[in-house]
């Protein structure tokens, strides 16, 4: 057992965790935060994608004390209060979701995405999403809530 402290969507957390206890469990069954979905265990669906130091990771590949001292950013930290991210407001603009599984890690792969890449092209879109597996939609409207994302929250800063 180790002693942790994660930064867990602003909030500090300080948890006793089995050395072996995967990131996204420790979210999921420690923190009740079960919007950190896992689909394979594998790190192949990219369902349980969150922001990791900024960085985009998947969550069932990270041992929860390698995750020590980190701050971390799951779907459920990406809104302010009741106003959703502009990322999750595209999402539902363009039925960018269809049984909701994969959401949550589409979601965040695409807050990674933006904020290194703010305006990506199709390609790029394509490239950052790679990781992220979705059974129902066909892709069309993830890419293009991913843009119109990025439309919005170019102009929030403008």
């Amino acid at each position: 057992m180790s002693q942790i402290s994660l930064n867990i969507n602003g909030t500090t957390h300080k948890l006793e965790v089995e050395d072996r206890a995967l990131l996204a469990d420790v979210l999921r069954d420690k923190l009740k935060l079960t919007g950190t979905h896992v689909g394979c265990d594998t790190s192949q669906c990219g369902c349980c994608t969150l922001l990791m130091n900024g960085d985009t990771v998947k969550s069932c590949t990270v041992l929860a004390v390698q995750a020590n001292g980190a701050q971390i950013t799951t779907i459920e930290g990406l809104a302010s209060g009741a106003n959703l991210h502009p990322i999750q407001v595209a999402f539902s603009n363009c039925h960018a979701l269809q049984c909701g599984f994969c959401t949550p890690g589409m979601i965040m792969a695409t807050a990674g995405l933006l904020a290194n890449n703010p305006q990506p092209t199709d390609a790029q879109i394509h490239e950052g999403l790679a990781g992220n597996l979705c059974r129902c939609t066909g892709y069309i409207n993830i890419v293009e809530s991913v843009k119109q994302a990025a439309t919005a929250m170019q102009e929030k800063q403008a």
